[in-house]
């Protein structure tokens, strides 16, 4: 980008309802900042160009599903913001969201990424901080052998209400320093789908970095579950959790 830009974000989609998306990027586009949004796109056709004509925002059509973490890391080279914003297209948020975390994570030195408060729908709390992945705990998420386990690793005794640094955050919305993003290279692009996002935090705490949980601000997230709904999802989901615990132990 030759022009100054004080944020930048990007979605990923694939065959996304329209209806949602145009509510997430509306979200951003409220931001106050002088900002740019890269829409990549791994639909099988680049229809959703002509709904998002705008100087802000730099639509990518891919031609292929290229997974999640890899299309994120398509645009690594373009992005020279001091701060980026990696943001699925099922969120919404108010406009004053992003500069709340932007001025937290400006004085917090050690941080790379800063999520704001997850609410369903419905209001609800969606407990998106957690401990680091096992086996063991993946597999209790889908069995529930051990709610005790489960309220551990998601932190549900801690008070959500303040801020403090899990060890893993779901990556619905991670607004990163973008030079830790690129010092990162970005996401492990062995994972097509799931598990990108308890690979990077890992790689956050190997460089001696931490991520921050900061509730004073919430977003909304429509939170599909699509593994628990497809098979194919499923299996994707099941062939990351390999690749996952291949490389950090099981």
């Amino acid at each position: 980008m030759s022009e100054f830009y004080q944020i930048s974000a990007s979605i990923v989609c694939y065959n996304e309802s329209l209806e949602i998306l145009k509510k997430t990027v509306n979200s951003f586009l409220k931001t106050p900042l002088k900002k740019k949004l890269f829409l990549i796109d791994n639909s099988t056709s680049n229809k959703l160009q002509r709904h998002f004509i705008s100087d802000e925002i730099e639509y990518i059509f891919t031609g292929k599903n290229l997974g999640f973490g890899k299309a994120h890391n398509f645009i690594l080279d373009k992005i020279t913001t001091d701060f980026h914003l990696i943001l699925n297209p099922d969120v919404i948020f108010d406009a004053d969201t992003i500069p709340v975390l932007i001025a937290q994570l400006s004085v917090e030195k050690q941080v790379s990424f800063v999520t704001p408060k997850v609410l369903n729908t419905d209001g609800q709390l969606q407990f998106v901080c957690r401990k680091q992945p096992t086996f063991f705990d993946l597999i209790n998420r889908k069995l529930l052998f051990s709610r005790k386990l489960l309220s551990k690793n998601e932190y549900r005794k801690q008070n959500l209400e303040k801020m403090f640094y899990p060890e893993f955050i779901h990556g619905c919305f991670m607004l990163f320093k973008t030079a830790d993003f690129k010092k990162l290279q970005g996401f492990d692009e062995r994972y097509f789908l799931y598990m990108e996002d308890a690979d990077i935090c890992r790689n956050i705490l190997k460089i001696n970095k931490r991520i921050l949980y900061f509730p004073s601000v919430q977003i909304t997230h429509q939170h599909q579950k699509g593994s628990s709904k497809s098979i194919k999802l499923f299996f994707y989901h099941l062939s990351s959790a390999i690749k996952y615990f291949l490389k950090w132990g099981f």
